[in-house]
């Protein structure tokens, strides 16, 4: 059990460090151009946070208590393959729902 005067905080810290962070973007930097370089690498964080929030699901699913298992391997080899060949998100997402969904239907 977790002290309120911890809870809070830790409530608190998180949100001021929250708060920070987006102000130097926006409060700071917002108002010069930034660097070449940074806006090359800022460009493929949103393309990174679907496999990064995904791959740990896949790999240590909860629903088999940790063990790697067929049905979610194939649904992620289906939404990569998808993917690759569609460059359509929305396709990828369908198509690895899709064979999940069957997947656990066939195989149990």
């Amino acid at each position: 059990m977790t002290e309120p005067n911890t809870l809070w905080t830790v409530i608190i810290c998180l949100g001021l460090g929250s708060y920070f962070l987006r102000f130097a973007f926006l409060g700071i930097v917002g108002d010069r151009p930034m660097p070449k370089w940074l806006l090359r690498h800022l460009r493929y964080t949103a393309v990174a946070m679907l496999p990064a929030m995904v791959s740990p699901l896949v790999v240590w699913p909860a629903a088999t208590g940790g063990q790697p298992d067929l049905p979610r391997m194939l649904a992620a080899s289906a939404t990569l393959l998808v993917g690759l060949a569609t460059k359509n998100v929305l396709a990828a997402i369908i198509s690895g729902a899709a064979t999940l969904f069957g997947a656990l239907y066939l195989l149990g």
